[in-house]
């Protein structure tokens, strides 16, 4: 169920990860000092950028007049997020100034600050003065920060910082050669409507009781389009409940004694390390020393041991321990470069207790006091804790979801069992590549696989989301006209019914969008296309286009589209959101396009996550595969490659082994099949609700492609808006097709191909049962079966039933149900009150004292 639930978009039927996300909001809130958390973001340099670009938004009215544009970067910062920042930054005009944060002189051509905590060689600063005259200056400051240290470490909060940025992947998540992890990123509640990201908040249902939901999601793409700041959708809400899961276990205790036992381990290390006669260069640091050592002759001693360092230069080498640092690896280390430095060394048999952390810089405040974290102490309260939360929420395991552009297939099990093999677990992503022969192995099949399906030259596997991959293909785009001295090219034409993250990549790509119409079929207005291609002929960069369309329908026009825009020197970005309907039929390549992105955790098989983990790779034609971006650490891209765009050279890795399966046990026959099926499926459920709900748009054959919208708006005289036959489907025992998505007042359905015949029958007598009861729904009388959906266990098996229409009618409308039926655990939550009263974390331990 955690594995194949999707975004908590259905609050009613997600209570159990909601709170699992609310858990992992407050932990981060708690340990970083910050008022407000987001439910995660993709790793920590893209949430460092996230930070530069939501600081420059909320710029003062006076540094906007200004054109005030700097914003100061540490040197202490980590090479691949300064290498994101650099893509990042360009587009939007942004000029980054690098420099030691000592020297800075607040100067007030800079809006903002970014800092490391601790550094990126693990000396750790007092960064309260300068926050403080940041203030003064009205420069925002953001900080990078470990989590794990902030349990001894003064939280950034307490020192007056803007936001707080960093990843999770300390608590618990496997290392996987680079992801997928949760970053977080905490702020102030003052840039609550700012703040990228999902936001989990406390709401109220129908009763009055608690509840939770997906918070201000005004502030999205998906409303905002091209006036959003930030393109992020998927985010890694899996991997927030399990970083959320390792705290609600240890707690603030267990999470000290990690803490101080790595802290001990690292000063253990220094000190024997000092008596070999080495100098350790870090005053104060948490996990992380620099030691001056002839890494020539270091290294070929540690790779002979299997260790490896981070060599920073001839002379210097940064060495970082955790709580999986036994004593036995730390006699190994010392052993090294006792052998190195050609001097006996002493065992070490037990952990100092003194601390490297002064005074002014340790933790003096608690965290973590809330309920949740100071009770599931054992692997039984745990288990049964998730377990519990898991039985609220409907995922793949319980039913179809049959979301529009969302393919919720269910991926095969075997494709998942690599995920538990700590051999691709435990693997960090800037190991030397020939220490990596399996994983380098796999991601160039697997890439090579993706470019023969889309019919490109070449793919890059590092975005890590479907929106990173669509900034990723506008920022090659950028880079091609670039090198051929037309960086005036800068105008991106998006038709108006693309997904919201469309036309906020563009905008964050530094493109100007402009709309083109779609015609009463729902396909794209070839004129008013040529009329706007032409217009803008000069500056013309990029059409982005979804194909089969956001509709659901292959439109005929396509290569006569893409034509238009090679005719007028632009590129053919191509959204590869439907990519399900395509493979092994046609691909991006025959249609004409140029660049497209896949999403690998919807057309390959990995699981959504309840809001991800996802990648987003793209493919590419010939002319652009030099601009395939690059890493600074580990040499990937093509010859004239952009600058990063995650953190890992390429993305999350590990969850790349589950397409890879998918891929190599299908084949191409297979995967041909899966996409004939899901069409099959699509047309199906179409031919069987002829006469109860119209279709909005077919194509020229009267067929849907794998996706079809359902025109709901009719049903307004009756009194009944889309919601409420949302709503009504939990009770069916489904979750809610797409809703209002591309057209307000409809819902997008996409059955896939997992769908056998029965379900599909389960899922049309549904609809055609609440079509029925539409009919007998009146605008007059609220009081009915649909605006009260969905109904709980609680109010069915209440002694009051004030309602006009049975128990059975409300919980068990068809027979099928009470055979395996779901419970929403909420009734329906109230989004407007939750908006007005935002709270973003677990309920205090006061909360508690209250009522008991």
């Amino acid at each position: 169920g955690w594995y194949t639930a999707y975004t908590p978009y259905q609050a009613e039927i997600a209570q159990g990860r909601l709170e699992a996300l609310l858990n992992f909001q407050t932990i981060v809130s708690d340990l970083t000092g910050m008022e407000l958390a987001n439910a995660s973001l993709l790793d920590e340099s893209t949430a460092a950028a996230e930070a530069m670009t939501m600081l420059f938004d909320v710029r003062s009215r006076e540094q906007k007049k200004s054109a005030v544009v700097k914003f100061f970067v540490s040197e202490e910062i980590l090479p691949q997020t300064l290498s994101l920042l650099k893509t990042r930054s360009i587009p939007l005009g942004i000029e980054l100034v690098i420099g030691k944060h000592d020297e800075f002189d607040f100067s007030s051509d800079f809006y903002g600050a970014l800092l490391q905590y601790p550094g990126k060689y693990g000396q750790v600063y007092d960064y309260s003065s300068f926050v403080s005259k940041a203030k003064e200056n009205d420069i925002k400051v953001a900080v990078a920060a470990d989590i794990m240290s902030l349990v001894l470490l003064t939280p950034p909060g307490e020192f007056g910082v803007d936001v707080v940025v960093g990843t999770t992947q300390r608590f618990g998540i496997p290392l996987g050669y680079g992801g997928p992890h949760a970053a977080f990123f905490a702020t102030k509640e003052e840039f609550k409507r700012n703040i990228p990201g999902r936001i989990i908040g406390v709401t109220k249902d129908t009763d009055g009781k608690p509840a939770l939901r997906m918070a201000l999601q005004t502030r999205e793409q998906h409303i905002k389009r091209d006036k959003a700041t930030s393109n992020i959708c998927t985010a890694q809400v899996l991997l927030a409940v399990m970083a959320g899961m390792y705290g609600v276990y240890h707690g603030p205790k267990g999470l000290r004694y990690i803490a101080s036992k790595i802290h001990a381990t690292a000063v253990t290390l220094t000190d024997a390390l000092e008596n070999l006669g080495l100098y350790q260069v870090n005053t104060a640091y948490f996990d992380t020393i620099t030691v001056k050592a002839d890494s020539q002759k270091v290294r070929p001693i540690a790779e002979a041991n299997e260790v490896n360092f981070y060599y920073v230069d001839n002379d210097t080498i940064s060495i970082a321990v955790n709580e999986a640092t036994s004593l036995k690896d730390l006699n190994q280390i010392i052993s090294i470069f006792a052998e190195a430095v050609g001097k006996k060394s002493s065992e070490i048999t037990e952990l100092l207790s003194s601390t490297s952390i002064p005074e002014n810089i340790e933790r003096s405040s608690s965290f973590m006091e809330n309920k949740v974290f100071n009770s599931y102490h054992s692997e039984t309260e745990l288990m049964r804790y998730i377990k519990k939360l898991e039985r609220k929420d409907l995922a793949l395991n319980h039913s179809m979801i049959s979301l529009g552009s969302c393919t919720m297939k269910l991926n095969a099990a075997s494709e998942m069992l690599p995920l538990s093999s700590s051999n691709w677990g435990n693997i960090h992503p800037f190991v030397p590549v020939d220490q990596a022969e399996g994983y380098q192995t796999i991601l160039r099949e697997l890439a090579k696989d993706l470019s023969t399906i889309t019919g490109f030259a070449d793919t890059s596997l590092q975005p890590n989301s479907g929106a990173q991959g669509e900034y990723a293909g506008l920022m090659v785009i950028r880079a091609y006209h670039e090198s051929r001295g037309e960086a005036e090219r800068n105008i991106c034409l998006i038709p108006s019914s693309a997904h919201g993250t469309n036309p906020a990549s563009a905008v964050m790509a530094g493109m100007k969008v402009i709309v083109t119409k779609t015609d009463e079929k729902g396909n794209i207005d070839v004129a008013d296309l040529e009329e706007k291609a032409k217009l803008h002929s000069d500056k013309l960069a990029a059409l982005m286009v979804t194909y089969p369309s956001t509709h659901g329908v292959f439109e005929s026009s396509i290569k006569q589209i893409t034509k238009i825009i090679h005719d007028h020197g632009g590129q053919v970005y191509m959204d590869g959101a439907n990519m399900n309907a395509q493979v092994g039929l046609t691909n991006p390549a025959t249609i004409g396009a140029d660049v497209c992105h896949l999403n690998l955790h919807k057309t390959f098989a990995i699981p959504h996550g309840g809001g991800g983990p996802g990648v987003g790779p793209i493919c590419v034609a010939p002319q652009l595969v030099p601009f395939l971006p690059s890493n600074p650490v580990i040499e990937t891209g093509g010859k004239d490659a952009i600058t990063a765009i995650s953190a890992a050279p390429w993305g999350s890795s590990l969850v790349c082994l589950i397409s890879y399966g998918y891929i190599k046990m299908l084949g191409e026959q297979g995967l041909t099949q899966s996409t004939k099926i899901a069409i099959l499926n699509a047309n199906y459920i179409k031919h069987k609700l002829e006469g109860k709900f119209d279709v909005l748009y077919t194509g020229e054959k009267g067929r849907a492609a794998h996706e079809m919208i359902l025109d709901c708006r009719p049903f307004k005289k009756n009194g009944i808006e889309v919601t409420d036959i949302a709503k009504r489907l939990m009770d069916y025992g489904f979750h809610a097709p797409t809703v209002s998505f591309p057209v307000a007042g409809t819902v997008m359905i996409e059955p896939t191909e997992s769908e056998n015949l029965a379900e599909l029958d389960r899922f049309c007598d549904a609809m055609a049962s609440i079509r029925a009861e539409i009919d007998e729904s009146s605008a007059d009388e609220p009081n009915n079966v649909l605006k009260n959906a969905p109904h709980t266990l609680e109010m069915t098996t209440t002694d009051e039933w004030n309602f006009p229409y049975s128990r059975q009618k409300a919980s068990f409308p068809l027979p099928y149900v009470a055979e395996n039926k779901f419970w929403p655990s909420v009734r329906r939550v109230d989004d407007a009150y939750g908006d007005r009263n935002l709270i973003c974390t677990c309920a205090p331990i006061e909360a508690y004292m209250e009522t008991e």
